[in-house]
């Protein structure tokens, strides 16, 4: 398997740092809105990454954060005359809805940054005693020329930056010894949430909290680190340079960045009114033609969303799903059990499909790839399955296809919605049941409801229900 590596700009084999085991940092999502398709991309990327790894029987810690403490959180809890926790509460499970509607695995940790302070503040003050940092009127600052290696993951010279972009320099460099030199701690403004520390009651500054976060959760050396290419410099550079000179250790052996998603061929910003949420897409949309949208390009390559595009994602799904359909129902009308010699034969071939899938992925987690054997396995399915076929027979199709489209995290089992008049029909049953003390009955019919959602709920004014 070959990964990408930003720090070296080659694909690189992958070589656990401890064998079977994956240890994957994605930086989350500042809290203070309902997340855009920008944030979406990284999450389905590798989440998708994360699934391919398990389907190869690797043990996945898989963290990522909430940035639960920020500027735009402050200023929105201002703005809404709220604490700043109430709107990242808020938009946290705002989030966790959307990402469950993308079919976004729960994270082995999600950790907050306000409950991390403490070992931030450890981390700062390390960082002071080796002399990597120092403090001027409250604020601790980073001395970025001191560690040497900084610029060798956005492959950026320090000279250069210093006399060409004056626009990546961090404010108050009037009492910074180098204009380069970034953020640790800060003291509190006026009405800002605020931590005790040596140094002032403030907050942290953005980078330290992932450095931190990353080593709590998955130890000072990791697998991958990875999130979107806009946090190559200055965030996953400051990353580098905080964790490396406090632990002394290679942060992380490899970096993946996805490419950034366009609109319209636009870029995504709200001045050019082109800013959409998962939240708008999804009045539109179900969730999983985002996913299969999202997949369907090299998350390397950029990504451009538009309504034709959604289009052609929603009828490629469509082609996978019905396909499962059929097979679904093929094995329920098939009128013999085992399969033929010529079947076992057809069924072997199928392996062909599974490692051209294999090798997609295996090349960079390039799921375009990927998803086009899935399509020719589609064909196959439609091709050599029918009236005719075994129960094992289709059967064994639908768990090879439900094998790979797993992977990808597209849910090809339709879930079968109940009518709101069969409810009721069905409840209408059981309270029959009930009265001729025919218990098990009712039981069986509750059980049945519960099985497809329907929750029951006996009061006195009768029997109600919900959808879970």
């Amino acid at each position: 398997m070959k990964i990408f590596n930003t720090m070296t700009r080659r694909k690189e084999e992958f070589v656990p740092v401890e064998e079977g085991k994956v240890k994957m940092y994605v930086c989350g999502p500042t809290v203070y809105n309902f997340i855009h398709i920008g944030n979406a991309r990284p999450m389905i990327v590798f989440d998708t990454v994360r699934r391919y790894f398990e389907y190869k029987g690797y043990d996945v810690n898989y963290v990522s954060n909430f940035t639960d403490v920020d500027d735009k959180i402050i200023n929105k809890a201002i703005e809404e005359h709220v604490s700043a926790d109430e709107i990242s509460k808020r938009y946290i499970e705002e989030c966790k809805k959307d990402m469950e509607g993308m079919n976004i695995k729960p994270a082995t940790k999600n950790p907050l940054a306000t409950e991390e302070i403490c070992g931030m503040v450890e981390m700062i003050r390390q960082l002071i005693d080796k002399g990597y940092a120092y403090e001027k009127n409250g604020t601790v600052y980073f001395r970025t020329r001191k560690f040497e290696e900084y610029g060798k993951l956005s492959h950026k010279n320090l000279d250069d930056l210093r006399s060409g972009n004056r626009t990546l320099l961090v404010s108050g460099e009037d009492e910074k010894e180098d204009p380069l030199d970034f953020v640790l701690w800060k003291p509190k403004k006026e009405g800002e949430p605020a931590w005790e520390s040596p140094w002032s009651d403030g907050r942290p500054g953005w980078h330290i909290e992932c450095s931190v976060m990353s080593k709590k959760y998955l130890g000072e050396e990791i697998d991958i680190h990875a999130g979107g290419e806009d946090l190559i410099f200055p965030h996953h550079e400051n990353e580098i340079a905080q964790s490396e000179a406090a632990n002394g250790k290679t942060f992380a052996k490899y970096w993946m960045h996805n490419a950034f998603l366009n609109i319209d061929n636009h870029k995504m910003s709200k001045s050019l009114g082109n800013f959409r949420t998962v939240r708008e897409i999804s009045e539109q949309y179900d969730l999983q033609i985002l996913r299969f949208f999202m997949l369907s390009a090299h998350y390397r390559s950029p990504l451009n969303f538009s309504a034709e595009l959604m289009e052609a994602s929603r009828n490629g799904l469509e082609r996978i799903v019905n396909a499962a359909e059929n097979l679904k129902f093929l094995s329920g009308n098939a009128k013999t059990e085992d399969m033929t010699e010529k079947e076992k034969t057809d069924l072997e071939k199928t392996e062909d499909f599974v490692k051209a899938f294999e090798a997609a992925m295996d090349d960079d987690f390039n799921t375009a790839d990927a998803i086009a054997s899935i399509f020719d396995l589609v064909k196959y399915c439609n091709t050599t399955a029918d009236g005719n076929s075994s129960r094992e027979y289709t059967e064994k199709l639908l768990s090879v296809l439900q094998k790979l489209t797993d992977v990808m995290g597209l849910i090809v089992n339709k879930k079968e919605e109940i009518l709101d008049e069969d409810i009721e029909a069905l409840i209408e049953e059981r309270q029959a049941a009930r009265k001729a003390k025919d218990f098990a009955r009712a039981d069986q019919i509750r059980d049945e409801l519960a099985g497809k959602g329907i929750i029951l709920e006996d009061t006195r004014e009768g029997v109600k229900w919900k959808r879970a």
